[in-house]
């Protein structure tokens, strides 16, 4: 019995942080008290103690739950072959600027706060780890060997995230581009050593 009170308990904490996180993404972190936050989530503030230590320990635990969502989702439409690169590169980031817009602005905003810097070079230290295995799972997939993969994981990321904050039109196609012509370059010089 205890392990199904455990196992409900942790879905309810995920419950609270994914639609906390949302909250805060939709009207922002400084316009929303622990009032707002605990309508949203549907429980009193005295139920999100319960769960949480206090307010920020609710933002810094919400943040990296829903961000790390956030990755899965983007990994999740990894290309499947070297001849889907070109869809993967072109639609991925206006999906996730339409889809996780919000919760990157939010992030950055949270992250950027000396309050909760330390936390975010801490998830990014995680994000690095991720993005490097995430490189070497594709790398048999891309014929593309991890140490050439990872850099252009991260000039892919950082564009898709600055086109999702931004909607700058003009870095994203000059990064597109630089990412396309690197892979058109070493997939002539691996034919060319075939």
């Amino acid at each position: 019995m205890r392990t199904v009170n455990e196992e409900l308990r942790r879905k309810k904490k995920i419950d609270l942080m994914e639609h906390c996180f949302e909250c805060y993404a939709e009207f922002g972190l400084n316009n929303v008290g622990i009032k707002g936050i605990s309508e949203a989530c549907g429980v009193s503030p005295a139920n999100l103690y319960g769960y949480f230590n206090d307010l920020d320990d609710l933002i810094i635990q919400a943040t990296e739950h829903s961000m790390s969502k956030v990755e899965c989702d983007f990994m999740s439409l990894a290309p499947n072959s070297a001849d889907d690169l070109e869809r993967f590169i072109s639609e991925v980031p206006y999906w996730t600027a339409k889809q996780h817009g919000k919760q990157y602005r939010l992030m950055y905003q949270i992250y950027t706060n000396p309050k909760y810097r330390e936390y975010g070079k801490k998830f990014f230290e995680g994000v690095n780890q991720r993005y490097s295995d995430y490189a070497d799972s594709l790398t048999d997939i891309l014929k593309i060997p991890a140490y050439i993969l990872r850099p252009m994981i991260f000039v892919f990321v950082r564009a898709c995230v600055h086109y999702a904050l931004y909607e700058d039109e003009f870095y994203l196609q000059e990064q597109l581009r630089f990412l396309k012509q690197s892979i058109a370059l070493f997939y002539e010089k691996l034919k060319s050593q075939e």
